[in-house]
């Protein structure tokens, strides 16, 4: 498999996430009953911020997965840990499909994190998934994430988790 990762350009690719986010499987996106404006509101406030992006992921050329990538100082985490120099938040949701291909979603998260530390300046990378998401714990985990606590979001209780440039080294077998 082949992955490449693009930014997200609102006006073309809202209408792709769409059913992507508001699937079933994409209940802790928390998008359920988002519309299409919804969506492309959503993500066009994403890009134009300026501790936030977002990224289309592609496998073998085919959209596949979207990426966001973000400053933990500035947004989700404000105020929840104490933030350090070159810590950058992250999030990932893979497509729904009818045929899952077995290490999909690894592969996915393994992309997701050599290209957070394609940045030099990429210390630690940062989650903060549901608590009761237990898949995407174990894919975390895979991947080199260290759980440090739980935390109260104002939306959520999550799982406050941690990746060093190292730990993903180690976990994947891999040098970035």
């Amino acid at each position: 498999m082949t992955v490449s990762i693009r930014p997200f350009d609102p006006s073309k690719d809202a209408r792709l996430i769409h059913p992507w986010v508001t699937h079933p499987k994409a209940a802790f996106w928390m998008m359920q009953g988002a519309t299409l404006q919804d969506v492309e509101r959503e993500y066009t406030a994403i890009t134009a911020h300026p501790h936030h992006d977002a990224f289309i992921g592609l496998v073998d050329g085919e959209p596949a997965f979207l990426m966001e990538r973000y400053d933990p100082s500035q947004l989700e985490l404000v105020g929840l840990y104490d933030p350090q120099p070159g810590d950058v938040g992250m999030h990932f949701l893979v497509a729904p499909t009818d045929t899952p291909v077995h290490g999909f979603t690894r592969t996915v998260i393994t992309a997701v994190m050599a290209e957070l530390f394609a940045d030099p300046a990429t210390v630690r990378v940062v989650v903060e998934p549901d608590v009761s998401n237990k898949a995407v714990h174990a894919l975390n985990e895979a991947v080199g994430f260290v759980p440090e606590r739980e935390i109260q979001k104002p939306e959520k209780k999550a799982l406050l988790s941690f990746c060093t440039r190292e730990q993903f080294e180690a976990a994947v077998g891999a040098t970035v």
